[in-house]
């Protein structure tokens, strides 16, 4: 292609084009600039020298002076929520809302925000009011979440399980806590006074297990033993014996880590039914496999009553060769002392284990050293506690308790 010498002409057309482009640029930037209030810049100038507090006061003192600076109220609410300035943040979200020219987008973020800041100041009437405007809003989903942490805190069993509903609706994702919610609505109707309902308890649990199934809970998984556990003491109330320990036994098989919650009712019914000896071999052949300080405190105390002070001392004795622990020591010097009360009341004497002993002594200086490790630890928080929890009393979260004393698991 020939080369045309007018071409050129463009050539310093096209610099003077990008000149101009380039002024109007920086005056339009120049004066965007001196529009901003001096308070912006002193802001600035105190976040990059580290001092938050002082910038705070610089950006609400920007955000009094020009109203419209929303981005900026969504900033400032957020760092108040952070610092635990929950009247400020509150009153910063609600400043927004009462704009009656906010966009509908940035209304239903400072919604959000102003729910955010009741949940976390504690006051779930009014976060619960603000997430569920949001129920038909782009913020659904979050607002959801915090419904049913709401109705989780307040026991409100029946909403929790609505908002569950409500979620899977908007977004398939397994809620394996909602095997939970019907348990504890089980539990509820069984603690109705002066008639448990056990028609009711029956219906959730039915509706538990489903719940389970939909969410592909493994047959072993805590949940499921809480059903189980449910079902077996139904079956009790019913005077049902083979139902309750068919429910009972089928935990030592799927879940042999929770034998020693369910030992003692297991071992009463087998009593029951005048099968002591055979309940007692049951729970020593699971020991042998599944070793665990509540169900060494079970066998022991079967087998001081069912057998004899030394077959139990031997029991121990081997046990905690394999197993060293205070708190299996502490348990046998218990059940000594009981014994010996026992004995002191008129009862037939027994063998003692430890002749001469003074176990009295012996427990004490132990017992000092057990009371610490004799709890149940959450995984999540560690909140320590000593009967076993499904959710955790100190942050909330479901299943975060292992079946174990914290002995077992240091």
């Amino acid at each position: 292609m020939d080369f045309e010498a007018w071409w050129l002409i463009f050539v310093p057309l096209l610099f003077g084009l990008g000149w101009l482009a380039a002024r109007f640029d920086i005056k339009q930037m120049l004066s965007e600039t001196r529009n901003l209030p001096d308070s912006y810049f002193k802001g600035l100038n105190f976040l990059l020298n580290e001092e938050p507090d002082r910038a705070i006061d610089a950006f609400v003192e920007v955000a009094k002076l020009d109203s419209e600076t929303t981005e900026l109220h969504f900033a400032l609410g957020s760092l108040f929520r952070r610092r635990g300035e929950m009247e400020r943040a509150i009153r910063v979200h609600q400043s927004l809302l009462f704009r009656s020219d906010l966009p509908i987008a940035q209304r239903e973020h400072a919604q959000h925000e102003l729910a955010q800041d009741y949940l976390k100041a504690g006051m779930l009437d009014r976060a619960e009011e603000a997430f569920a405007v949001l129920k038909e809003t782009s913020f659904a989903l979050p607002a959801l979440r915090a419904l049913i942490r709401i109705y989780e805190s307040e026991h409100d069993w029946g909403r929790a399980i609505e908002a569950v509903d409500s979620l899977r609706k908007l977004v398939d994702e397994p809620v394996p806590q909602l095997v939970h919610y019907y348990c504890e609505q089980a539990q509820a109707a069984l603690a109705l006074k002066p008639t448990a309902d056990v028609h009711a308890a029956q219906k959730a649990l039915t509706q538990a297990v489903h719940a389970a199934q939909a969410a592909q809970v493994a047959p072993g998984s805590p949940s499921l033993v809480r059903v189980a556990m449910i079902r077996a003491g139904i079956a009790g109330s019913l005077q049902d014996e083979v139902a309750k320990r068919q429910h009972l036994e089928s935990i030592l098989k799927q879940s042999p880590e929770f034998a020693g919650l369910i030992a003692q009712d297991l071992l009463a019914g087998y009593i029951a039914s005048g099968e002591s000896a055979a309940g007692l071999a049951l729970l020593l052949a699971h020991y042998e496999q599944y070793p665990s300080l509540d169900l060494f405190n079970v066998v022991f105390r079967a087998m001081r009553a069912q057998q004899s002070a030394a077959s139990a001392w031997a029991f121990a004795r081997n046990s905690l060769q394999n197993h060293p622990s205070l708190l299996g020591l502490d348990r046998f010097l218990e059940a000594e002392l009981a014994q010996v009360e026992q004995e002191g009341k008129g009862a037939e004497p027994k063998q003692v284990a430890v002749p001469g002993a003074d176990l009295a002594l012996l427990r004490t200086l132990i017992n000092r050293h057990t009371q610490r490790l004799d709890r149940y630890v959450c995984r999540s928080c560690g909140f320590q506690a000593r009967r076993y929890y499904w959710q955790c009393p100190g942050c909330n979260a479901w299943e975060t308790y292992k079946p174990r004393r914290l002995e077992e698991i240091e």
